[in-house]
């Protein structure tokens, strides 16, 4: 899949899914289970339909994500070139490419010591 947000701020996609299960825990008269409540989260988030990312790509030389998918991209690769997007080719992807291969993935833990 390949993203392109328009007047999408990951701050406002946060805030409204957190009103959203507000609502719904006033209009049933409990708060969801601390069990399954990260999965109602991310289903009342905008971008629910679409898989978390597995690699951001941030053109321009900007090292930052700028409210684009904040939530969703909390286990995401991130590569940043100072390409401008509308420079950004094939080459440009492969080498994106190439750099994610090269990541040892862990989603979160802790590296293993060699030792």
């Amino acid at each position: 899949h390949v993203v392109i947000a328009l007047n999408y701020g990951g701050r406002n996609d946060i805030l409204q899914a957190t009103r959203t299960l507000i609502d719904q825990a006033l209009s049933v008269g409990k708060a969801p289970d601390d069990k399954h409540f990260e999965k109602l989260f991310s289903q009342a988030l905008w971008t629910r339909d679409i898989p978390d990312p597995d690699l951001l790509i941030r053109t321009s030389g900007e090292e930052r994500i700028s409210n684009f998918l904040l939530w969703q991209c909390a286990y995401a690769e991130m590569f940043f070139t100072p390409t401008l997007w509308p420079d950004f080719g094939k080459t440009d992807f492969n080498k994106a490419l190439d750099v994610y291969a090269s990541r040892d993935r862990r989603f979160g833990a802790v590296k293993e010591s060699e030792g």
